[in-house]
């Protein structure tokens, strides 16, 4: 009992009881003004939330516009070079490029290749040649495929037609 007696000595006393009351207060007080704080703050970072979610969502905007544009070029640029390499031409231009590119790996490759490549294609040039001046008929020009062999007819009347001279212009 002696420590209520004491107690109650205490808090009988008007300036300790206003003492306690003040301290409560002051804890009360402050306590809100931290809560008002608090709730400014949430509030401000809310708003640079919604800022910043805003500004992500147009740059994530244009990025889409920005990647589809270029998907469009791009599929743009594929249809061009496919109606550029469907041109007259174009075809011819990249088999031969193709040829060349067989030729010169055979070249590396097979050491028994150059020799009979070159005595060939100066017989193709020959022959290209007496048809450009009118000697071989245009279509047995066209029609003539490598590999396939001459009869003997075709033989002599080309002999024939190389030994008479076309016309001068």
């Amino acid at each position: 009992m002696e420590q209520t007696n004491w107690m109650t000595t205490i808090l009988s006393n008007p300036y300790i009881s206003g003492l306690l009351i003040g301290i409560v207060f002051f804890l009360y007080v402050r306590s809100l003004l931290k809560i008002r704080q608090m709730g400014q703050d949430i509030k401000k970072l809310r708003e640079h939330l919604h800022t910043k979610l805003e500004i992500d969502s147009a740059d994530n905007e244009r990025r889409k516009a920005e990647t589809e544009k270029i998907k469009q070029e791009r599929d743009n640029l594929r249809n061009t070079v496919q109606v550029l390499n469907q041109k007259p031409g174009r075809q011819e231009l990249r088999q031969a490029q193709i040829y060349q590119k067989a030729v010169e790996i055979m070249f590396e490759k097979s050491p028994g290749f150059a020799p009979a490549w070159q005595i060939t294609l100066k017989e193709a040039e020959e022959e290209m040649r007496n048809a450009e001046r009118g000697i071989i008929p245009f279509i047995k020009r066209m029609t003539s495929t490598a590999g396939t062999s001459t009869t003997e007819g075709e033989k002599s009347r080309k002999k024939t037609l190389e030994l008479e001279e076309p016309a001068s212009n």
